[in-house]
């Protein structure tokens, strides 16, 4: 059979249409040897491969055979069954990475939000428990500082000076500490600190908007708020507690076709990040 040519499978009631070529990524499975007539397993029915199995759990498969990655829903549990499957099919490849349960499945992620009110002054502090996230998070924040004699303040945007972009504080590599607002400086000149967080474009001064900015972007990427409390009332420091699913890395499959090798694929492990 050409590897261009299409085949249709019925699995388990369930109808899947896909090329030769990606059935025959590993010759040595049953997939493959089935084109091949060779498979008691497999019947042809009016031109259609009819094999008795799940066939919710085949998606997973023919997901794994288009990509050679394994990526599964947040919520999946089936990994026995699944590995299974794949051991049925000879995709013994993708049997090996779901033994490997624990890299599979998606862990419980934390973020807290601290915010302090000081004066003309707002404090924030942002701890995470995974690294990554807050190392993306401080790629979007951006600190802007600009200065201006007091007497002749006379706009909340300082415009004789352009703003110089500042650095945030990474006390380490959990958490970030910044803050905005205004403040007077040796030699009577004041100091102001905007906050910008993309993809907002805008440039924010007052501590209460780049909290509301703030909390609305870690909605948007996926967290939910479960729980604020007041950590300290005399210096008024406000604490949000954030949590979601995080999304593992996948595990991807390299098949590699090695002269000699009788067009056996061999497959070795390898992580690719992916998205939440």
């Amino acid at each position: 059979m050409s590897n261009q040519e299409v085949v249709v499978l019925s699995v388990g009631g369930v109808r899947f249409v896909t090329q030769a070529s990606t059935l025959q990524q590993f010759p040595e499975s049953r997939l493959a040897r089935m084109l091949n007539n060779d498979g008691w397993e497999f019947k042809l029915v009016n031109g259609e491969f009819f094999v008795d199995r799940d066939g919710t759990l085949f998606s997973y498969i023919m997901d794994f055979l288009r990509t050679l990655q394994v990526s599964l829903p947040t919520d999946f549990s089936d990994y026995q069954r699944l590995q299974r499957e794949a051991e049925f099919y000879g995709l013994y490849p993708l049997a090996d990475l779901l033994s490997q349960e624990h890299l599979l499945k998606p862990r419980l992620e934390i973020l807290e939000v601290r915010f302090s009110l000081q004066e003309m002054q707002a404090f924030f502090r942002i701890f995470g428990s995974c690294s990554t996230t807050v190392e993306t998070l401080a790629e979007q924040i951006t600190v802007f500082t600009g200065q201006q004699s007091g007497r002749s303040w006379n706009s909340p945007f300082p415009s004789q000076k352009p703003l110089v972009p500042l650095p945030l504080e990474r006390p380490s590599h959990h958490d970030m500490v910044f803050q905005c607002g205004t403040d007077y400086s040796a030699g009577d000149q004041l100091v102001a600190r905007y906050v910008s967080i993309k993809p907002d474009n805008r440039k924010l001064i007052n501590g209460t908007n780049v909290l509301g900015l703030l909390l609305d972007t870690l909605l948007k990427d996926g967290f939910r708020l479960i729980s604020t409390r007041t950590v300290s009332s005399e210096e008024k420091v406000e604490c949000y507690s954030f949590e979601r699913m995080k999304r593992p890395a996948g595990l991807t499959v390299t098949v590699n076709q090695t002269p000699g090798s009788s067009g056996v694929a061999q497959a070795k492990r390898s992580h690719v990040q992916k998205g939440k």
